[in-house]
């Protein structure tokens, strides 16, 4: 049985996950609400791009890296997303998120949506984080914190 963790809460454990995630080290809970859906009665394309922030954070969150680090500023650098399916109320998707590249200064995520009621991926992303200083000027992610994240991964990069 699936257990349901606020969104902030990744699943971290491969017990609970449909096997399509199961490369995903992180896995998110999003419920689906009333008013996420638009006047063509299924979820806005919008919302999905709040749910793919949601997991971003999430997954900075259980890497260690938003815990006092005020040294630690991300910008958004560009986000995507791939509508395969539509998704209506009442629903809740798991929304799988992982490292597809670590670059010098950014790192780009991918996020795999799947849908509980229809048992699918329905939408498909990514974004391209990157690293700033309080002036905006990029900064690289040390050795340290680029371990971290292949042993977060279990792959390196």
């Amino acid at each position: 049985m699936l257990k349901i963790n606020t969104i902030f809460e990744p699943i971290l454990t491969g017990d609970a996950r449909p096997a399509v995630l199961q490369d995903y080290p992180v896995v998110c809970v999003q419920p689906v609400a009333w008013g996420d859906m638009d006047g063509f009665n299924h979820v806005n394309n919008v919302v999905y791009y709040r749910y793919a922030e949601s997991a971003r954070i999430a997954y900075m969150r259980a890497i260690g890296f938003l815990q006092a680090r005020e040294d630690l500023l991300t910008i958004l650098a560009h986000a995507s997303m791939q509508y395969h399916r539509p998704v209506v109320y009442p629903d809740t998707l798991l929304i799988g998120v992982r490292i597809k590249h670590l670059g010098t200064t950014s790192i780009v995520q991918e996020y795999a949506m799947f849908s509980q009621a229809q048992q699918a991926v329905v939408a498909t992303g990514e974004a391209v984080i990157v690293r700033t200083d309080r002036t905006m000027s990029k900064i690289a992610w040390s050795g340290d914190e680029r371990a971290k994240v292949a042993a977060f991964e279990g792959r390196e990069f």
